[in-house]
């Protein structure tokens, strides 16, 4: 219980440095100028959180895997990796199209840039989270109980992190939607045997905290702009 408690902690900061520091490494790439790092370094985001997705699934799990759980698991994780792809890929070009808004080289790459690719990769990483829940709560552990307090760092970190990418990623309608079903769902079916489920009680506080800072968010702009719509980024 132990190693999945600090799994956990590791993956939400993970998962904060890999979605948060690319809007930071806008620098050009040396070894190729049309590149930034922010590029080389996203291109690491799927090849290091996906085998974290993987490791909160089977950590601590006796039971073989599943062929379901497999084919489950592999679809959610192509829609993750193939969106962040998509917006790797096109957002580099997106930046080299300045000054052609009104091409239609440009209408296409906005599109695999800002729509297309985030619905995927979050379609992806929603999708992974309540594949651990659901899992998580038809195999709780029995003789063993996870920390609270050490879950809840980690739930906040990822939840905040969750708030800022569904916002900029323009995804609320499917991702913060989700976010607040996964609350939900943890409020009437998940209260008992919270230690015994660490995944799923991890989602269910990162959850309820974007679903706070959702609410504020949408209150203060009466709406849910992007970042880079009211000038932030």
């Amino acid at each position: 219980m132990r190693r999945l408690t600090v799994l956990i902690q590791v993956f939400s900061i993970a998962f904060a440095v890999f979605f948060v520091a690319p809007p930071f490494l806008g620098k050009p790439f040396g070894p190729h100028a049309l590149m930034k790092v922010a590029d080389v370094f996203d291109l690491l985001t799927p090849l290091v959180l996906l085998p974290l997705y993987w490791l909160l699934y089977r950590m601590g799990q006796k039971q073989p895997v599943t062929l379901s759980g497999m084919v489950v698991f592999s679809l959610l994780a192509a829609f993750w990796a193939q969106g962040q792809g998509m917006h790797l890929s096109a957002n580099s070009i997106d930046h080299l199209l300045k000054g052609m808004e009104t091409s239609d080289i440009y209408k296409l790459t906005h599109f695999y840039d800002e729509v297309l690719s985030h619905y995927l990769r979050d379609f992806g990483v929603v999708g992974l989270s309540a594949f651990l829940i659901v899992f998580a709560r038809q195999n709780p552990f029995t003789e063993e109980r996870a920390s609270l307090w050490a879950l809840i760092p980690a739930g906040i970190i990822h939840g905040f992190t969750f708030f800022l990418v569904v916002i900029e990623s323009g995804t609320a309608p499917l991702a913060g939607i989700f976010a607040i079903l996964a609350v939900l769902f943890g409020l009437i079916w998940g209260r008992k045997r919270m230690t015994q489920q660490p995944v799923a009680t991890f989602f269910f506080i990162s959850y309820a905290v974007a679903v706070l800072f959702f609410i504020g968010w949408g209150v203060y702009w009466r709406g849910l702009p992007q970042f880079s719509e009211v000038g932030l980024l």
